[in-house]
């Protein structure tokens, strides 16, 4: 018997050290998008100073670890097989929810999950025990107050995070402007105090002030003298800082790599047990057991030593710390998570990776009116003064973040890790599991809002993304107290078969997932990078020849995509197969989402093109766009009567109808095939042959139409009349077919004609 639950106790240390490589790649990076986006340095150099903040953060962590072994449960009620149970169902449900959300895109929270997948299993097994014994009660089984005081922390942080945020970056932005190192010459002085004394306070005197490495004597000393020495520590820094702007040294960027090291130190402190903490308790009730159990069974050994708090050896931190630089060093997923909320925060235009949704328009719509009249309340001159200081155009060229691809500038850098890094700390010396992932996201977005980042143009597509990043979380939390109670249902009754079979599950989706993700980065890293080199240069000619290149991809790669559902439509009507016409209809719907954002992108290259070459080759850039687009509309009309009768089992299509429309299927394809070759190869010799040719395919589906009007009218009953129309559906929709390959074919060529 022991055997089995060593088996299980090492499964769950085996996806501790994946969920360590898995909320890294998820989570880490929020701690280096600031000095990534504001490029203050080489990603090795903020790599190696976030590292040494996550070796000494997992190293001083071990006060959180409590949170896993009684912050929700109460141990001292629950047998060793009961709690196992519980741990194994929390790990089992993390990669199922991790692998169902980014399999759909949406994003998660590991501090979120863990803390609502502990409650839902500890909820399930206590409502079992107390249907099994009366005496017990759920609130002697489950510790209500200390997580509804979690759950109310994380989400508090969530708004506490935005204004926050939001409140600092207007204050600082409208005392530095974005020509910071004009209005530098003293406020400097002021600022770096500030920040060093607020890092210091929450790290060194609250963070590793408490940590169990520090002789008592020196923590009895800190304790006294907290106010003095923030004194002393403003007053130092202050001085140090000014001295430091004299001899040249960018504050700012300074106090962003100090930022780095916070923030990465609070992180590994804070979401450490998100990790390894479960698994860790897993195993301290596993040697409980076999040392004290002294022939009790698994059913009947309480659990009473997860009551103590943890103590976890050192070796074991110091493991975890470098698997996560391991992870930070090695994970191409890590360095490609930090888009959403670069993207989102970012100070100019660039790809919106949300759409716009009435909630937001509304939200957009009722913010700008109250704007509106309360501005009218403050002196005009008032008014002008404050504009003047988020004017982006006073900064210098020699200084202006876009020189480098930046996302935003330093000084907003400087305030999202100082802010994010002080709240996130403050709730691991208060041991609240803050989600690191809400934190830091929800200052970046407040402070991206305050320094006017989300124009009227964006703004809609921002706050779309916010909610929509927010809804994510909310989900996050429901969806894993209800699967982690099923799950901890299923193995409680299933026994030890059904935990092996969630665990041979969980291998199975970790092997999908990796290898789903694999797919799908090859198939969009071509894209990205045009599209990233697109948006990062201040070249104009660069700009149009990318331009050029990611419109030719997308027009070939629509052109070839229209050809391959027509013919799988043309396919399922001919055989009666439903299941290729639905997956053709999910395919289109999927499709057109993906022109639009392609257009989106397209547009603001267009923006930053050769003024005189925008104006020029506007409107067959809108005509080849819309083409792409009018291709999927006319499929989709093609589609719906076809998709409608076949599903509903209706009459088959004559073999008569199928031979006298094959010649012009054959003629479409050819066609197709010969302009998604001109459009890829961007050579148009064939270009008067494919116009001709497809006006006499034309023609000819013209005839083909008459002769089936006729002979619908002759008929001498209706008993084909259904299927009747569908083919003459098809026949219509292939002649708008055509006019739309004509429309692509002739806008490409205008397009990119010199």
């Amino acid at each position: 018997m022991e055997t089995i639950y060593l088996c299980i106790v090492t499964f769950l240390l085996c996806l501790a050290v994946f969920d360590l490589f898995v909320g890294v790649s998820n989570d880490a990076v929020n701690f280096l998008q600031s000095a990534v986006g504001a490029r203050v340095a080489t990603f090795r150099t903020i790599l190696i100073i976030a590292s040494c903040g996550v070796v000494i953060g997992a190293v001083m962590s071990t006060g959180m670890m409590d949170v896993a072994r009684h912050g929700i449960m109460v141990p001292s009620h629950y047998t060793f097989h009961e709690v196992l149970t519980v741990f194994l169902a929390v790990m089992v449900t993390d990669v199922i929810v991790l692998d169902v959300f980014n399999t759909l895109g949406m994003p998660t929270s590991t501090t979120v999950s863990l803390v609502f997948e502990l409650l839902g299993g500890t909820v399930m097994l206590a409502f079992l025990k107390v249907v099994a014994d009366g005496s017990l009660s759920m609130g002697e089984l489950v510790n209500s107050d200390q997580a509804l005081k979690v759950i109310i922390a994380i989400f508090v942080s969530v708004a506490i995070s935005f204004v926050v945020g939001c409140i600092v970056m207007w204050i600082s932005r409208v005392v530095f402007t974005f020509n910071y190192s004009k209005h530098s010459k003293y406020t400097i002085a002021i600022f770096g105090g500030i920040a060093f004394t607020a890092l210091a306070y929450f790290i060194f005197l609250k963070g590793i002030g408490k940590s169990p490495y520090i002789p008592e004597n020196v923590k009895d000393y800190i304790d006294e003298n907290t106010n003095m020495l923030l004194v002393y520590t403003f007053i130092g820094s202050a001085i140090v800082t000014e001295i430091m702007y004299l001899c040249k040294i960018n504050i700012f960027k300074f106090t962003v790599l100090m930022g780095t090291f916070a923030l990465a130190m609070a992180f590994a402190g804070n979401d450490l047990v998100n990790f390894i903490g479960v698994p860790l308790a897993g195993l301290d009730s596993y040697n409980d057991f076999t040392a004290n159990a002294h022939g009790a069974s698994a059913d009947t050994f309480l659990m009473t030593s997860l009551m103590d708090s943890a103590k976890t050896p050192p070796f074991y931190l110091m493991a975890a710390g470098i698997i996560m630089i391991i992870a930070m060093a090695t994970s191409k997923k890590a360095r490609n998570v930090i888009k959403t909320s670069v993207d989102l925060s970012r100070q100019d235009e660039g790809d919106e990776m949300f759409g716009s949704s009435r909630a937001a328009r509304a939200i957009v719509r009722f913010t700008q009116m109250m704007v509106e009249n309360v501005a009218h309340l403050f002196p005009v001159k008032l008014r002008q003064w404050i504009n003047s200081r988020f004017d982006t155009n006073a900064a210098p060229v020699e200084e202006d973040p876009k020189n480098e691809g930046a996302a935003f500038d330093i000084v907003r850098a400087a305030v999202n890790l100082v802010i994010a890094s002080m709240l996130i700390t403050f709730g691991t010396n208060h041991k609240l599991p803050l989600s690191t992932t809400y934190v830091t996201f929800m200052v970046a977005m407040g402070s991206s809002l305050a320094d006017r980042a989300w124009s009227r143009e964006s703004a809609v597509f921002r706050v779309t993304g916010v909610l929509s990043v927010i809804g994510g979380w909310f989900i996050t939390a429901g969806e894993a107290f209800i699967t982690c109670a099923l799950v901890a249902l299923c193995m409680w009754y299933g026994g030890f078969v059904i935990q092996f079979l969630f665990m041979a599950l969980v291998v199975f989706m970790l092997w999908r997932s990796n290898r789903q993700y694999k797919k799908k980065r090859e198939q969009t890293k071509a894209e990205d990078d045009n599209f990233r080199i697109m948006m990062r240069t201040r070249d104009p000619e660069i700009v149009w020849e990318m331009l050029c290149k990611h419109v030719r991809d997308t027009q070939s790669k629509s052109c070839r995509y229209a050809l391959e559902q027509y013919n799988q439509i043309l396919d399922g009507f001919n055989n009666q197969k439903v299941s290729g016409l639905r997956k053709a209809d999910s395919g289109l719907r999927k499709n057109l989402t993906l022109l639009k954002k392609l257009r989106r992108q397209e547009m603001l290259g267009l923006k930053k093109s050769p003024v005189e070459i925008a104006a020029e080759k506007n409107t067959w850039f809108h005509v080849g766009a819309n083409s792409d687009q009018q291709y999927v509309y006319t499929l989709r009309r093609m589609l719906a009567p076809i998709k409608e009768h076949v599903d509903n089992n209706f009459n088959p299509v004559p073999e008569a109808y199928i031979k006298e429309y094959e010649p012009v299927r054959n003629s479409v394809n050819d066609l197709m095939k010969m302009t998604c070759d001109e459009i890829e190869t961007n050579r148009y010799d064939q270009y008067r042959s494919i116009l001709a040719e497809a006006d006499a395919c034309k023609d000819q589906l013209s005839v083909i139409r008459k002769v089936h009007l006729n002979r619908i009218q002759t008929a001498s009953d209706n008993k084909n009349l259904q299927v009747d129309m569908v083919y003459l559906n098809i026949l219509q929709e292939t002649q708008q077919f055509l006019s739309v390959m004509r429309h692509q074919l002739r806008s490409a060529k205008k397009f990119m004609e010199d």
